[in-house]
C-alpha cells in the first residue's frame, strides 16, 4: 500500500485528533529575558505541526497493523504522551526508560519524555537481562516505556511499565496511556506543559556499549541534543523534500540526534522494526528514501544483498559508528550512494566530524578519491574544533595545556574536542568524568594525525595499536589495505604474540559468497594469496602473519566488531 493510500485509510484513535486550531507553544516560565528562549528541540516538532500540519511525519508500513501520521497527528500524540507521563507521577529531572526498536513509540519517547521535563534513557534491546537490569537501576528511572517483544528483558521489575503491542489501535496498552494523557490534559493542550527554563538540563541518558567493563551513562543536554540535530540536519542537506529511513537503532546514541534533525527540517520518516534487507532495498528503491544512517557493518550488508541494484535517484548515507574502508565507500558511491563520513562518539551525541567533499577531488582516481573520502574530515558547524594533541596521560594531576601534534599526516595524537556537541558528564561517575575532560577537553581515546588542511584522520583506538618491533602498526589502516581484496567481504586486524618481534597483526577474514565457493578446501591458499595482496601495500612489520577464514566477526549490539572477543580467541592460540 503506498503511503497516501495507508495515510488516507489508517484511523488513528479520537485522542490522536488534535483539536480545531490548535495552539503550538509551550508556558515558558517568568524571569527569563526577553531576547532568550531556552534551546530545546521539542519546538522543532510544534513548528513543523504549525507550518505543516498535512505532512506526513512518520510512517510504520512493515507490520501486520501498519500506521501513519502527520506532523498534526503525530504532535497530538506525543503531548498526549507527555501529560500521561506527569500524570503517573513523572516529575522533571525524572529519568524514563523506553526498551523499543525502531518505531513510533520510541519516535514518540524522543519527544514526549522531553516535553514531560523528564530524561529518556533508551535500552538497547539487543543486550542481555543482566545488562538492562544494571542500567534500569544505574539510571534511577521512574517508569518503563517497553515494546512486546522486550518485555522478558523486565520481567521482575517492580517499576511502573507500559506495554506497547505497536498497533496504534484500540486495546493497545501504549494507546491507552496516550488516551489517559489526553483526559488528564483538560484540553489544555501545548500551553498547559511548562517549557524547561534551564537549557542545559539534561535530556538523554545513553549508556555505552560497555566493550570493557560495564556500560557508562552518558548525559547530553536539551541545548547540545537542539544543536547537535541541526548541525545533522544541515551537514546532510535535509528538507522538507526529504524520507529519511531508520536503519540505526533510535536507542543508539538517541539515533545519532536524527529523531530531532527530522522534525527541524520536517521531513518524513519510516520506521522499520529490524534491519532486513529485502525491506530496506524495498524503501530505497520504492518509497522515495532519500536518507539514512548505519554502521559500515550495515553498509556492507547492504551493498552485497542480493536487491543490490543501482538507485533511481541519489541517496544520502551518513556513515559513522567505526571508520568505513575506502573500497567500501567506492561501492556506495558505484550504486548511487552518496556515503557522508561523520565520525563520533556516545559522548559526542553520535556525529560532530564530517568529511566535506573537495571539488577537486573529482580529477582523482576513483581508489584515490575513496581514500580521501574515508578519512574523519573537519567539525560540524555547531561544534569547536575536532583537536589532535598529543595524549595526556590518565592519572595526571592538576591543569595540563594541551599540546597539538604537528599538521603533518604522520604525527599520531589523540582527537580531543569541547563545546556543543560534548556531553554533560557521565551520570553518577565523578571520577569517569575527571578522566574523560582531563585538559579541559572531551578525551575521546580515538588515534588519529592531522592533515595540513585541518582534516583528521583516524589510526586507531589506542588500545588497538600494533607494536612490531618497535614500529607502531594501525590495525585500521592494515583492514582498509586488506579490504581492497576482491575476495572478502569484512575483516578485522589484532595483536598476536610473536616471538621475534613481540607482536605481529593477525587477521580474521569473513569471504564474500563467491570468494567462499572460490577458495573451498584451499583456505591456505587464500591466506597466502592475501599475504601477497598485502605485501604490495602495506610495510613488512604491518602485513599479517597470520589469516583465519571465519563465518562471521563478533560484534556489539550496535554493530562494532569486538576485538575484544577476538583478542580472547587469540589468546588461547
Amino acid at each position: 500500500m503506498a503511503f497516501a493510500q495507508l495515510l488516507e485509510s489508517f484511523r488513528p484513535t479520537p485522542e490522536s485528533i488534535p483539536p480545531s486550531y490548535p495552539t503550538y507553544r509551550r508556558h515558558h516560565p517568568k524571569g527569563l529575558p526577553v531576547h532568550i528562549h531556552p534551546l530545546d528541540p521539542v519546538g522543532f516538532l510544534l513548528r513543523g505541526a504549525q507550518i505543516y500540519p498535512d505532512q506526513l511525519a512518520v510512517v510504520h508500513p512493515d507490520v501486520p497493523k501498519p500506521v501513519a501520521y502527520t506532523y498534526a497527528v503525530w504532535t497530538q500524540r506525543v503531548q498526549n504522551l507527555a501529560y500521561a507521563l506527569i500524570e503517573a507521577g513523572i516529575k522533571p529531572g525524572d529519568t524514563v526508560a523506553c526498551i523499543a526498536p525502531n518505531s513510533p513509540m520510541i519516535a514518540d519517547a524522543h519527544h514526549g519524555v522531553l516535553a514531560a521535563r523528564a530524561i529518556l534513557c533508551p535500552i538497547n534491546t539487543r543486550l542481555t537481562k543482566a545488562d538492562v537490569d544494571y542500567i534500569i537501576d544505574h539510571s534511577q528511572a521512574k517508569l518503563i516505556l517497553i515494546d512486546w517483544e522486550y518485555e522478558h528483558l523486565i520481567k521482575g521489575t517492580k517499576l511502573p511499565t507500559i506495554v506497547c503491542q505497536d498497533t496504534g489501535r484500540y486495546g493497545d496498552p501504549y494507546e491507552a496511556f496516550l488516551s489517559s494523557g489526553r483526559k488528564f490534559s483538560q484540553e489544555r493542550g501545548w500551553g498547559g506543559l511548562v517549557a524547561e527554563a534551564n537549557e542545559d538540563a539534561g535530556s538523554m541518558l545513553c549508556y555505552t556499549s560497555g566493550t570493557t567493563g560495564r556500560p557508562k551513562g552518558v548525559i547530553t543536554t536539551l541545548r547540545s541534543s537542539y544543536l547537535a540535530a541541526i548541525a545533522n540536519a544541515s551537514e546532510t542537506q535535509m528538507t522538507r523534500e526529504s524520507t529519511y529511513l531508520w536503519i540505526l537503532p533510535m536507542f543508539h546514541a538517541a539515533g545519532w540526534t536524527y529523531p530531532w534533525a527530522i522534525t527541524f527540517s520536517q521531513a518524513t520518516q519510516i520506521t522499520l522494526r529490524a534491519i532486513q534487507f529485502p525491506l530496506i532495498w524495498n524503501h530505497l528503491l520504492n518509497s522515495g528514501v532519500t536518507h539514512y544512517c548505519g554502521a559500515p557493518t550495515v553498509q556492507i550488508g547492504l551493498v552485497n544483498a542480493p536487491q543490490c541494484r543501482p538507485l533511481p535517484r541519489k541517496v544520502t548515507a551518513i556513515v559513522a559508528g567505526s571508520a568505513p574502508t575506502a573500497h567500501l565507500i567506492g561501492q556506495l558511491e558505484k550504486i548511487g550512494i552518496n556515503p557522508v563520513h561523520v565520525y563520533g562518539l556516545t559522548e559526542t551525541l553520535g556525529p560532530f566530524t564530517k568529511n566535506y567533499y573537495q571539488p577537486s577531488w573529482a580529477k582523482l582516481s576513483h581508489e584515490e578519491r575513496s581514500k580521501l573520502r574515508a578519512r574523519q574530515g573537519h567539525s560540524f558547524n555547531t561544534a569547536e574544533e575536532a583537536r589532535v594533541i598529543e595524549p595526556i596521560p590518565e592519572d595526571v594531576k592538576g591543569h595540563v595545556e594541551p599540546v597539538d601534534v604537528p599538521r603533518d599526516g604522520k604525527t599520531v595524537g589523540e582527537i580531543v574536542t569541547h563545546g556543543n556537541i560534548v556531553m554533560k558528564e557521565y551520570f553518577r561517575d565523578p571520577a569517569a568524568t575527571k578522566k574523560a575532560f582531563r585538559g579541559g577537553h572531551f578525551n575521546s581515546g580515538d588515534l588519529a594525525v592531522w592533515y595540513p588542511d585541518g582534516s583528521i584522520a583516524v589510526v586507531d583506538r589506542s588500545k588497538d595499536i600494533i607494536i612490531s618491533g618497535g614500529e607502531n602498526a594501525s590495525s585500521l589502516a592494515i583492514e582498509q589495505e586488506l579490504s581492497e581484496h576482491p575476495d572478502i567481504l569484512e575483516v578485522s586486524v589484532v595483536a598476536r604474540p610473536h616471538i621475534k618481534w613481540g607482536e605481529r597483526p593477525m587477521a580474521f577474514v569473513v569471504l564474500r559468497h563467491d570468494g567462499e565457493k572460490k577458495w573451498a578446501g584451499r583456505l591456505d591458499e587464500f591466506a597466502a594469496d592475501l599475504k601477497k595482496h598485502a605485501k604490495k601495500r602495506l610495510p613488512g612489520f604491518a602485513c599479517p602473519e597470520w589469516v583465519d577464514v571465519v563465518q562471521e566477526l563478533p560484534k556489539t549490539s550496535t554493530g562494532k566488531i569486538l576485538k575484544t572477543q577476538l583478542r580472547k580467541i587469540v589468546a588461547k592460540l
